[in-house]
């Protein structure tokens, strides 16, 4: 992918510097906060005292125990290939720029989200963020979640590694924020809540929103390389390996647990495939219509 002379966007939040740190200091006031539901029953007797005095030992010594909870990020303080880090950091703001100069153009009234670059976990407008959810849009604030070790991880455990790979997970994200500005993310908010505890109906719903911005995304391939000439040979097969990894089927399988058409949130394989296609192709985000 040819991005070595574009520019890179401003509209970055870089808090990888102070973000999900473990080790060698005490966790934030917010952290406190979050977690004072668990300690205080543990409080009341001698077996939760213990399990506290482990925690924090484990947390001096670099192991973060809320990542048993879901809710830090990895359990152990790794090593950061800063060379290699800041590498990646300057190629997605560079693709962040370029989303920025498509949809500015293309879309009237176009609003640049802001993109937050962290290790290990942040706070951010829908609540924590940790690097085991993945890069996600926040509609409350607007702005993209971005672990760069993500990207390892799409590379080693889903077998989707390259730079297109890495700079569509960032364009279905901005996907999301286009929803955002036309409403869509409302619609189907206040749908969910209408219909209650069905998680069937609220989950199918919310496939079509992932879907629309894989469509997004690949519209957004195609119009910034007829702007800017970026993509070479391999560049599309990249993302569409990245598309295929990261269906909900296929994640499925590799969990070790049936397939289950009704608890998809994203999205089979094949249907990732097919609309990154459609936007790809087409250029055209009036054909990425996934609720008609």
């Amino acid at each position: 992918m040819r991005m070595g002379d574009e520019r890179e966007s401003r509209n970055v939040d870089d808090r990888r510097a102070t973000s999900g740190r473990s080790g060698g200091g005490l966790p934030s006031m917010g952290t406190m906060m979050m977690l004072w539901p668990i300690v205080k029953p543990l409080l009341r007797s001698k077996f939760g005292m213990l399990l506290i005095a482990a925690g924090v030992g484990a947390y001096m010594m670099g192991y973060n125990p809320l990542a048993l909870l879901g809710m830090g990020g990895s359990s152990v303080s790794r090593p950061v290939d800063k060379a290699k880090d800041e590498k990646q950091a300057v190629f997605i703001k560079k693709v962040l720029a370029s989303t920025e100069d498509i949809w500015k153009k293309q879309l009237r009234g176009y609003r640049e989200p802001v993109m937050v670059l962290y290790r290990g976990s942040t706070r951010s407008g829908c609540g924590h963020a940790s690097a085991q959810m993945g890069p996600f849009y926040c509609p409350a604030d607007q702005k993209v979640y971005l672990d760069l070790s993500f990207f390892d991880e799409l590379a080693k455990r889903h077998g989707a590694p390259g730079d297109f790979a890495q700079a569509y997970v960032l364009a279905h994200e901005i996907g999301h924020h286009i929803q955002n500005m036309q409403g869509t993310l409302a619609k189907v908010q206040k749908a969910k809540q209408s219909w209650g505890g069905s998680s069937k109906k609220a989950n199918a719903l919310q496939v079509k929103v992932e879907l629309q911005a894989d469509c997004y995304a690949g519209a957004w391939a195609n119009l910034a390389h007829k702007q800017f000439n970026i993509l070479e040979a391999g560049d599309v097969e990249e993302a569409l390996r990245a598309a295929s990894s990261i269906g909900d089927d296929t994640l499925q399988k590799e969990a070790g647990r049936a397939v289950r058409p009704d608890a998809f949130t994203h999205g089979s394989s094949k249907q990732r495939l097919e609309w990154f296609r459609r936007g790809l192709k087409s250029g055209d985000i009036r054909q990425c219509n996934t609720f008609g």
